[in-house]
């Protein structure tokens, strides 16, 4: 069926995510004792809450969006084009930055967003923080009340399971089995926040985010059977 879509109708999209603040410290106490509560399983006993606070990125309500990256195929006749371009600043201006882009652009019926496990991770963590910050869910993400075909989403790691799903594959797992050239030469997901809050280098973390909706493009090209992408027909906007 994944050779049936057009290519152009689709959004591919990574996010790369911090703790919503540069550390435990940063919180009010109410906060911290949620948090505490919170990870208690996932800390076991040897760790304390604060020592596990650099990993609360990964939960909507401690974390904020640093950046989105999106990709988008402009194919005419012949001509195949990949088009990349990153949101980034305040997480407010990011959030309706996108929101902007998938209702002006790919709100259709034929429109589909596509990420590596972003049905489990990108898609809510954005749904929910656009919750936070007060904006309207674009239609894209709006799944109240819809059954699970219904649902406008594409996800290589869902793909890649086929229908096992108590299976992982790591996107850098998945681009070398494909033979796809290894998004992963700079930094990864555990240093995001160290390069955010210390480094105070986005620049680095942007190309490292549209980095990974490159990959996921080509994981898709791969699953259809179809030539990668070249750098040529890369384009960064």
């Amino acid at each position: 069926m994944i050779e049936k879509i057009n290519l152009n109708n689709i959004l591919f999209l990574d996010i790369e995510t911090v703790p919503e603040y540069h550390n435990y410290r940063g919180l009010d106490n109410e906060t911290q004792q949620l948090w505490e509560q919170k990870t208690q399983y996932q800390r076991k006993d040897e760790v304390s809450a604060e020592d596990f606070y650099e990993r609360a990125g990964i939960w909507a309500e401690f974390g904020k969006i640093i950046t989105i990256s999106v990709g988008y195929f402009v194919n005419k006749a012949d001509i195949r084009n990949f088009r990349v371009t990153s949101f980034w600043g305040d997480e407010k201006k990011i959030l309706n930055d996108f929101s902007n882009l998938l209702n002006n652009h790919f709100n259709g019926a034929q429109h589909v967003l596509c990420g590596h496990n972003a049905k489990e991770f990108d898609i809510p963590f954005i749904a929910r923080r656009m919750i936070i910050n007060g904006i309207a869910l674009p239609n894209k993400l709006n799944l109240f009340g819809k059954k699970p075909w219904e649902v406008p989403h594409l996800d290589t790691l869902e793909l890649w399971k086929f229908g096992d799903y108590k299976h992982f594959t790591s996107l850098k797992l998945l681009t070398k089995v494909l033979g796809i050239p290894s998004p992963k030469d700079d930094i990864d997901g555990s240093e995001v926040a160290h390069v955010f809050y210390v480094e105070n280098d986005i620049d680095r973390i942007i190309t490292y985010c549209e980095k990974d909706v490159i990959a996921v493009a080509q994981i898709f090209l791969r699953l259809r059977r179809e030539d990668l992408l070249v750098e040529d027909e890369i384009i960064h906007v």
